[in-house]
């Protein structure tokens, strides 16, 4: 699934393809992707886009009639093509320009989603998210806040969107790892140097992502059809069972909240409970 970098990465990929460029068509080839796809889409033909923006893992691209939301889901990517190149299996929806090139969404499980908010609304998906991780905003004070008496563990803590946006399963393993904190610590427990690690190198984990392209999926490319190649770099995520980069101990994984995690019980031990 696309996290944060992956989503920055298309973001500054198709920038400078679509901004001051006028929208001549958007052409849908299904109804519903994870929600039905609004007919106000169709408000943007003929609107100057202004600017693509990014909210966590949304896209956004503004005009003066108003925004177009886009969500990759679990496997949606975006390309850049001419307007002469045929659709094919899984190309749901067309951006056209009247320049003669197109912004192409192709999605295979149709878990993504294009919607559209009118100038001056914010979106309902976006009602509820918290701050976003390299800003200012998302500080160890505000961590620490957050975290108070609270018994949930870390890793499911720094996932929640209504926390910190755009902390997906891949960098949030990576940034524990980083932080020498075990996943499964309780949030409420972390000291305050714990905490300023965390929020330190969530930021650096992603940061790095984003300049390297985010992270190889199998279900994600690049705009321009590269794949990302941050994954060469992961320290734990995906390496069950295999040697600790640091300290060669082995790797685990287990299931938490649903999702695979991994961790180096060596260089992130879990705090012994009283």
């Amino acid at each position: 699934m696309p996290e944060l970098p992956e989503v920055e990465t298309s973001r500054l990929g198709i920038t400078p393809h679509l901004q001051g460029q006028t929208i001549k068509a958007i052409t849908v080839r299904t109804e519903k992707l994870r929600w039905p796809i609004p007919q106000e889409l169709q408000k943007l033909v003929g609107q100057r886009i202004q600017s693509i923006r990014r909210r966590a893992k949304y896209l956004m691209i503004d005009t003066p009639e108003g925004t177009a939301i886009i969500h990759l889901g679990m496997s949606g990517s975006l390309r850049i093509l001419d307007e002469a190149i045929p659709s094919a299996k899984h190309d749901h929806v067309d951006l056209v320009l009247d320049n003669g090139r197109l912004l192409r969404y192709n999605d295979p499980r149709k878990f993504g989603a294009w919607l559209y908010s009118e100038v001056g609304v914010s979106h309902e998906v976006l009602a509820k998210l918290g701050p976003e991780p390299l800003t200012d905003a998302f500080s160890a004070d505000y961590f620490s806040e957050k975290a108070e008496n609270k018994k949930t563990v870390v890793k499911q803590f720094i996932m929640n969107n209504a926390v910190v946006v755009g902390v997906g399963n891949i960098y949030a393993s990576e940034s524990l790892f980083m932080a020498k904190i075990h996943p499964k610590t309780p949030v409420g427990k972390l000291k305050p140097k714990q905490i300023q690690r965390l929020v330190s190198e969530i930021k650096k984990v992603l940061e790095t992502a984003i300049k390297q392209g985010g992270t190889t999926l199998k279900d994600f490319n690049q705009v321009d059809g590269k794949p990302g190649y941050f994954a060469q770099e992961l320290h734990v995520y995906g390496r069950a069972n295999k040697l600790c980069l640091i300290c060669k101990s082995l790797i685990q994984e287990e299931k938490i909240g649903q999702r695979n995690t991994f961790w180096c019980d060596k260089c992130q031990p879990l705090p012994k409970t009283k």
